[in-house]
């Protein structure tokens, strides 16, 4: 099948890689999974469901498709959503748990917001108390079970064959221009942007990083996530992911990302800078407590890492050097983040060179990238092939997007991953 939608990628793992743990997260204190088959059933029931409570993309525009919002942690249940809304031309608003109930009313009544799902019950309660000030809101639904709340597998068990066989008609007429989410942005300045995202925009974007990123179609791949979802970086990485065969297992929360590494041994992740720094922190803490032989071994292997440079040899001692270390220091590293991972993509902010020299050195890769929510949100990356990362930069610029840099540092690009602007705010998006 040819992919042009987002949701299409499901189908695309169904028909070439199907999985017995597309996804999976820890329910109980145990590893929950779904295969790739579960999820699609789920999701056209979930779409059936909201087609009986009414949602629809109307006439497929920006304004009059119906927006459904999101505040929750990763989990399966929020794959289910965004793949349902979009099969059935309606848009998700994705909300950060963290963001503040004044914000989160602008954005609701913005958005003109029907159906809410959140997490847990402490959402329940904020989302609740906003509620009460956007009209628009006709039900507010839970993926935990909360006792006199709304589950969302209630909207699940409205489907019948009839509204099934509606959900497919419906998802064949759904344009690539159509917007797959709008994703709330705090400005510098006055009330948060949001930016206009389509399939083509994130779909184009998916295609040419995974292009560049450090990974293949895979199968028998598995990766964890923790970074947020209603983060357009982590949401671009979850459909490479699902395009080509990988398990996305999701973190319990951010204190246990080490206890999950170790428990899934991931092939890789995506991070931001600081949380690669509390990881480094925390190994030099682990190496402030030994002594003796152990303690110098330690803080030599560190040193030597110091000095990595993968784009010129260190020469023959230095490599020597650099196996013993591997083999006596860095493999407890690598122990310690699972045992398997070949790959860490971060970006968000700048990562210490530092920190790459000596993740590279240890045979932890860790390439940078860089790009903002308004280009889906990809514009480079550093790659595996040689001579393709240059650690302190973000590497090169990937296909499908044209970049020109300004006199004055305004970095400007183009292509089809390029935002289709700011909801409701042409004057933005003129200026954009």
């Amino acid at each position: 099948m040819k992919i042009k939608r987002l949701f299409d990628c499901l189908e695309h793992q169904l028909q070439h890689f199907p999985k017995s743990d597309m996804l999976a997260a820890k329910e109980n204190g145990q590893w929950t999974t779904y295969s790739t088959e579960q999820v699609a059933e789920i999701v056209n029931r979930f779409s059936a469901g909201l087609i009986d409570l009414g949602v629809s993309g109307r006439d497929i525009t920006p304004e009059s498709s119906d927006k459904i919002a999101i505040i929750s942690n990763n989990r399966p249940e929020w794959i289910f959503t965004d793949l349902a809304v979009q099969q059935i031309g309606a848009i998700l608003v994705p909300v950060y748990p963290t963001t503040s109930p004044l914000e989160l009313e602008f954005i609701l009544n913005d958005a003109a917001v029907q159906y809410l799902f959140v997490s847990n019950a402490e959402l329940l309660e904020k989302a609740k108390a906003v509620a009460a000030k956007v009209p628009s809101i006709k039900a507010i639904y839970t993926f935990d079970k909360i006792e006199a709340a709304k589950h969302w597998s209630e909207v699940t068990e409205l489907a019948n064959d009839a509204l099934l066989q509606k959900v497919n008609e419906v998802k064949a007429t759904i344009p690539v221009s159509h917007l797959a989410t709008i994703i709330y942005t705090s400005g510098t300045t006055g009330t948060p942007k949001g930016v206009m995202l389509s399939h083509r925009n994130i779909y184009s974007n998916v295609q040419f990083s995974k292009e560049s990123f450090p990974f293949n179609d895979a199968p028998d791949s598995k990766v964890l996530s923790f970074l947020p979802l209603n983060h357009i970086f982590e949401k671009t990485v979850t459909y490479i992911y699902l395009y080509s065969g990988i398990s996305i297992y999701y973190a319990e929360s951010l204190e246990t990302i080490g206890d999950n590494l170790r428990e899934i041994k991931p092939d890789g992740f995506t991070t931001v800078p600081r949380l690669l720094e509390k990881v480094f922190e925390r190994i030099m803490s682990k190496g402030n407590e030994l002594t003796g032989l152990k303690r110098k071994l330690f803080f030599w292997a560190v040193d030597l890492a110091e000095k990595y440079d993968n784009l010129k040899s260190g020469g023959l001692w230095y490599n020597i050097q650099l196996a013993i270390a591997n083999k006596l220091i860095f493999s407890k590293w690598r122990e310690a983040l699972g045992g398997n991972v070949s790959f860490i993509v971060t970006g968000g902010a700048a990562c210490q060179v530092k920190l790459l020299r000596i993740f590279n050195a240890a045979n932890i890769p860790v390439f940078e990238g860089y790009g903002p929510t308004e280009n889906s949100p990809v514009i480079s990356v550093n790659r595996q092939a040689k001579g393709l990362t240059k650690f302190g930069t973000v590497g090169p610029v990937i296909n499908g997007v044209q970049l020109k840099l300004e006199e004055d540092g305004e970095i400007c690009v183009a292509g089809p991953s390029v935002m289709e602007g700011y909801y409701k705010r042409p004057d933005l998006t003129a200026e954009a």
